[in-house]
This record gives structure tokens, C-alpha cells and sequence, in this order.
């Protein structure tokens, strides 16, 4: 990625997503935040755009359009995981009941598609929650693909954690993630492989903690609470920042090792709806659609991550 590429940030704030958007605001972001839009997932689309519009004050991105997009998959009904999130979305910080900042009076769809194809240099799509939004701006808009730069999301894998065989992003809403994957537009796809390795500790929190400005006790505040739930219903001994994955890669594409694999969405199955079936070993022959990225370097994400809030001093 070269300087200021143009990014639209679709997202379910939520405690990786809020996290996310602090990277790409950073002052070591190497990227132009064109927009922020919202779709059902962590919890209803109400509540994460309100999430997505104080995360926005506590790093001062006052310029940057919010849209609220879908409240519900294209065809099913909306899942959400309160569990992990809280009722909030973002429970743990103490945050104000209202956000400054005002959501703009456009849905999503639509400002995607007016970005995309006003845009003289292309942008790419960071999708962090379910892909509805991407799927209905695709739909309604078949122009907008070619002019994609990229599609980085994070979602599926090769396991799940919302059932046994899918990951909560792609679950939520199948169809929607099958258009997307089928699209041809150019994907970067952060599943569970390698977010899992993204893992927030205690330790992660004691050094985030020594930065002591605004915008990192915030993130402690959310590390905390995330690596409660993470381990009360996984049992992992850290809270995996998901999210960020695609934003890190995005400033520094050298901290993930990525390959070109096959991976198609599955809607029929009784117990596999949502699985992302990737072709690790090239069995269907089937061209490669999907740079996966299944390795991430310890020392150089974490290092970043430092700097990020840092900047922020």
C-alpha cells in the first residue's frame, strides 16, 4: 500500500471494531479514512453506529462521514453476540450516553457506492462485521466492483467460533458474504487462522497501560472487558483483537504472511451454513480467489500497535 490509500471502514463496533478504527486514525496510519459505515452484528445497527460515532470523538475524526447501514441480513434474521460485546456493544469504558458527533443522513449502501464511483483513485473496503452492506452496494451498484482497490475483511476461517464449522462475521449473514467472495473484486480475507494469534493479555494491557493518554486508557478499558468475556466463554487466556488485523496489514503488509487460496461460502448445509471452506491444499482446482492471511509476526503487530496509541499523546 503506498501513502494515503483511500479506505471505507464498514464495521459492528464492538471492542476489535472500536479498536480498528483507532489504528486507522493513528498518526502512523498510512491511510484516508473516506468514510465509516455500520451494519448489524455485534449488536443492532443503532448501537454500533452510536459506538462507531464516539470512538470517532475520542480520536477527533470529525470530517469523516458515519453512515448506518443495514439492520438486518439479506435474508435472515439478524444474530448478534451481546454476550461478548455487552448490551452496548462496547461495555467496559465509561463512555458518554451521546455521541458529539452527528451520523450523516445517507444509508450506507449509498455512500459507498457515491465514494467508490466519485473517487479518482481507488479504494479499498475494510469490512470488520457482517457483509451486508458490501453485498447490497454490489447489488445495487455492479460498477462499483471493478473500481475496488481491495476488499480486506476479517471474517471466517478454517473452524468456527459461532458454530462448529463458521465464524460469527460470515454466519451472520452467508448469502451476503458468498456475493462478496464470488465477486471478483480483489479479497484479503483475516479469518480465525490468524486473528486467534492477534491474542490481547494481560501483559498487553499492563504495557498499553503505560502510555497513559486518552485514547490508550480507552483501549485498556476495552482489552479488559474483552479479555473477560474471551475467557468466560472460550477460555482463552486473552482477548483476540480480530479487527485490527486488516488495519494493521494495511499500514504494514510485512507483518502477515498471506497465500492465494480457493474459499467458497457455504448456504445449504444443515450444520455448515457460513463455513468459509477453504482449499488449503488445492483439491477442487478451482482458481484462487482470496489471499489468505495465516501467519502474523508477534514483534512487529505489537510494535505497531505501541506506536498507534502513542501518536496519540
Amino acid at each position: 500500500m503506498g501513502n494515503n490509500a483511500k479506505v471505507i471502514l464498514d464495521c459492528d463496533p464492538g471492542h476489535d471494531d472500536a479498536i480498528s478504527i483507532i489504528l486507522a486514525a493513528s498518526n502512523v496510519s498510512n491511510l484516508e479514512i473516506e468514510a465509516i459505515t455500520t451494519v448489524a452484528g455485534n449488536v443492532e445497527v443503532e448501537k454500533n453506529t452510536v459506538n462507531a460515532l464516539k470512538v470517532c470523538d475520542i480520536v477527533g475524526l470529525k470530517d469523516v462521514p458515519v453512515a448506518q447501514g443495514a439492520a438486518k441480513p439479506l435474508y435472515r434474521q439478524a444474530e448478534i453476540a451481546e454476550e461478548i460485546h455487552g448490551e452496548t456493544g462496547l461495555d467496559g469504558p465509561k463512555l458518554p450516553d451521546e455521541p458529539k458527533k452527528k451520523a450523516v443522513d445517507q444509508h450506507a449502501f449509498d455512500l459507498i457506492i457515491n465514494k467508490i464511483m466519485l473517487s479518482n483513485d481507488d479504494i479499498t473496503l475494510v469490512p470488520t462485521g457482517p457483509l451486508t452492506n458490501i453485498a447490497m452496494a454490489m447489488i445495487r451498484e455492479p460498477k462499483i466492483i471493478p473500481k475496488i482497490k481491495e476488499i480486506v475483511l476479517m471474517g471466517g476461517g478454517t473452524f468456527g467460533n459461532w458454530t462448529p464449522a463458521a465464524e460469527f462475521n460470515i454466519y451472520a449473514d452467508a448469502e451476503a458474504a458468498k456475493i462478496v467472495f464470488e465477486s471478483g473484486a480483489p479479497i484479503t480475507m483475516f479469518g480465525l487462522d490468524v486473528t486467534h494469534q492477534a491474542l490481547a493479555t494481560q501483559e498487553t494491557v499492563t504495557k498499553f497501560a503505560e502510555i497513559g493518554n486518552d485514547v490508550s486508557d480507552f483501549v485498556v478499558e476495552l482489552l479488559k472487558y474483552f479479555i473477560h468475556t474471551y475467557k468466560e466463554f472460550f477460555d482463552f487466556d486473552g482477548g483476540p483483537i480480530h479487527d485490527a488485523c486488516t488495519v494493521a496489514y494495511l499500514i504494514n503488509p510485512d507483518i502477515f504472511d498471506v497465500k492465494k487460496l480457493r474459499v467458497d461460502i457455504e448456504t445449504k448445509g444443515e450444520f455448515s451454513y457460513g463455513m468459509t471452506c477453504v482449499d488449503t491444499h488445492g483439491v477442487t482446482n478451482r482458481q484462487a480467489n482470496v489471499n489468505f492471511a495465516y501467519q502474523l509476526d508477534q514483534k512487529k503487530f505489537w510494535s505497531l500497535f505501541e506506536d498507534a496509541l502513542s501518536s496519540y499523546s
